[in-house]
């Protein structure tokens, strides 16, 4: 029995158990995680600086640079404005290259006089170019993680990170000395600063108008995102004054509601004290009644009394009726406390303000506008006036006249005059009937679905998952909503404006995309769906596998889908394959593999052979039956390859290949 009630007791009060350990925290993951994330990238980025040979674009940037830095004066290379330059010669101040301003040439021929003729080591002349384009891509990484981390925390920001850094269009043309990163990264940073400027305006507009003067002041084409950056740079200001207006107007009614309900309690005291004096007033009356009969004299007296006391009671009465006439003036106060705070509601809903009050939001959101627009002018200015504060001008080739549209459209820009006509020559350079090569086909001319089936080949598959699922979060996600003008409509409007171009090239011309995407596939995060962290770790993982396989070779990059980077010629060309960047390899190859064997070479770059140790001739100016050895073509010539070039490799057996963009063929 004993035992039996020892057992309940066991049984009703357990042993006490340890206290909860409180959740562990990690400040230092995040900051860990970024740090080996962009470490990563910068290994990538310099090491494919350091393995590659000139890229076809890269000597006239690097020769303009340095007559900047020389000369002072702005005259090669105005289809580009200067600021993405004066970030190529920061790094060229440090190389301090040997520059002969006497020279001449035109633009091309200038680089690679001062690349290969001029005493200068090629390699470090053009490494010390590519470094401050790296460190910026860098940079940009920052900005995608903090645009990220606004929207979706922390794990969003690592998430955006990581597509960020694994990229390999952004790790093949960040570790370049070109304009396509920092271009599409100032964009980046523009619409970042406008995305916060719904809460500080003041700071954060003119911020993004610097930035976004700084994309103007680095490549043209970012002119047609200036629309969208002005319409978001006034709606930011915009919902700033709504937010504003709806914090004030909440703080606003609880105040008046407080004072209301206070108000009515002691309306409604007063109103009972003077319903009890009433009450007194009553019995005297009662009481002069019951005393009349005993004695008129007393009865006069009491009557009297009473009347004294009735005329008390009436005048307080009045007091009383005044009261309550006060509460009742205040209940009406009270009441109207309401529709204001009703009022104030719907304004934070959206409801627009009254005609005044949305007037003056109106010439504020317009008035952000115009701070964007004045900081990009100031900048873009500014850029010119760092080469050269005289503003001398002089074309050293001729510079195309433009008409109609294109001619009012160059008049209105509120540019130097080299601005206006480095635009000029883009136009002429869009009348050109370039070629283009797509999935085998050899075109004249642009196909307007270019750029997706190359960005589709180019991109890893997890990344076009996580882009195409972001996508569709910031739309569908209703507390993502208000950011979807911010990541996808510059998106698309960039998008669109590069698929009407006339020049097939490859997928830096829109290298933006992977930039506001990796920002938005950060989206999927807020998904409730017990398995979208798992899987979007998954995929983040599978894109980290897919670009670490192609290290080194980062510019031929395709997925798995289509074969790889050994496959990539098959489909495209150009800077989506190959852009001269491996010459210095085939060099090498050509003394490991092939000493002394006869070499004929059809070249598509900027490099010089001979300077490699490269000893060849071009098979395109013998005799067919005198081509034989080894025929080495960059994959890009191959692909347009006609007429004698064709059957030159018709005939040949392909043996070897060079960083997946120089075929070696045997005859």
């Amino acid at each position: 029995m004993m035992a039996r009630e020892l057992h309940t007791v066991l049984d009703r009060e357990p042993l006490p158990t340890a206290p909860a350990r409180p959740p562990r925290r990690r400040p230092w993951l995040v900051p860990l995680l970024v740090c080996v994330l962009l470490a990563q990238m910068a290994v990538a980025m310099v090491t494919t600086a350091v393995q590659q040979t000139p890229t076809i674009d890269e000597p006239v940037y690097v020769a303009t640079a340095t007559d900047y830095l020389h000369e002072h004066r702005v005259r090669y290379n105005p289809e580009h404005p200067p600021l993405g330059k004066l970030v190529v010669a920061a790094g060229l101040a440090f190389a301090d290259p040997h520059y002969d301003p006497s020279f001449a040439g035109d633009q091309g021929q200038v680089g690679r006089h001062l690349l290969y003729e001029s005493g200068n080591d090629p390699w470090r002349v053009m490494l010390w170019a590519r470094l401050p384009v790296i460190a910026l891509t860098l940079a940009f990484g920052l900005v995608a993680f903090a645009f990220a981390r606004d929207l979706m925390g922390p794990a969003g920001g690592v998430v955006t990170l990581a597509l960020y850094a694994f990229s390999p269009d952004l790790i093949a043309h960040g570790s370049l000395a070109t304009l396509d990163v920092p271009a599409a990264g100032f964009l980046l940073t523009s619409v970042w600063l406008l995305w916060r400027a719904r809460r500080r305006p003041r700071l954060y507009v003119p911020l993004a108008g610097v930035a976004a003067g700084a994309a103007l002041a680095t490549k043209m084409s970012t002119l047609a995102a200036v629309p969208v950056l002005l319409a978001l740079a006034g709606w930011s200001v915009w919902r700033a004054d709504a937010d504003a207006d709806s914090d004030t107007g909440e703080r606003s009614a609880d105040g008046v509601a407080s004072a209301a309900e206070g108000a009515t309690g002691v309306a409604g005291g007063r109103a009972r004290v003077a319903k009890g004096v009433a009450a007194a007033a009553g019995g005297s009356q009662t009481v002069a009644k019951d005393a009349a009969p005993v004695a008129g004299g007393v009865a006069k007296g009491a009557a009297t009394v009473a009347g004294g006391s009735e005329t008390v009671a009436d005048d307080i009465t009045p007091v009383a009726g005044g009261a309550a006439p006060v509460a009742g003036g205040v209940a009406p106060v009270a009441g109207g406390v309401a529709p204001v705070a009703g009022g104030v509601a719907a304004v934070s809903c959206g409801v627009a303000p009254d005609a005044r009050s949305r007037r003056q939001a109106l010439l504020r959101a317009l008035g952000g506008a115009a701070v964007l627009a004045l900081g990009a002018v100031v900048v873009v200015w500014a850029s010119y006036l760092v080469v050269d504060p005289r503003l001398r001008w002089t074309p050293e080739e001729p510079v195309p006249v433009v008409h109609g549209l294109r001619a009012v459209l160059v008049d209105l820009l509120p540019f130097p005059e080299a601005y206006r006509d480095g635009m000029r020559v883009q136009f002429g350079f869009e009348d050109y009937p370039w070629q283009g090569f797509l999935f085998g086909r050899l075109y004249t001319g642009s196909l307007w679905y270019y750029l997706p089936a190359a960005l589709l080949v180019k991109t890893p598959l997890g990344m076009l998952a996580l882009w195409a699922a972001g996508v569709v979060a910031v739309v569908a996600v209703r507390r993502l909503r208000p950011a979807a003008p911010y990541l996808l409509v510059p998106t698309a409007v960039l998008l669109g404006a590069a698929m009407t171009g006339s020049r097939d090239f490859g997928t830096r011309y829109a290298i933006f995309v992977p930039m506001f995407l990796a920002v938005a596939a950060a989206g999927v995060l807020a998904v409730r769906w017990r398995w979208a962290a798992a899987l979007t770790g998954a995929l983040v993982l599978f894109v980290a596998g897919s670009s670490l396989r192609t290290y080194p070779f980062y510019l031929p990059y395709s997925n798995e889908a289509f074969g790889g980077p050994d496959q990539t010629h098959l489909r495209l060309h150009d800077s989506n394959v190959d852009w001269g960047q491996d010459l210095g390899r085939l060099a090498d190859r050509l003394r490991e593999r092939y000493p002394g064997e006869r070499i004929w070479l059809v070249y598509k770059g900027a490099g010089v052979p001979s300077y490699y140790g490269i000893e060849a001739a071009d098979p395109r100016k013998a005799p067919a039956a005198d081509v034989r050895g080894l025929l080495v073509v960059s994959d890009s010539a191959a692909a347009k390859a006609t007429g004698r070039l064709a059957e030159l490799i018709d005939s040949a057996r392909s043996i070897d290949h060079i960083g997946h963009s120089i075929t070696v063929y045997r005859r």
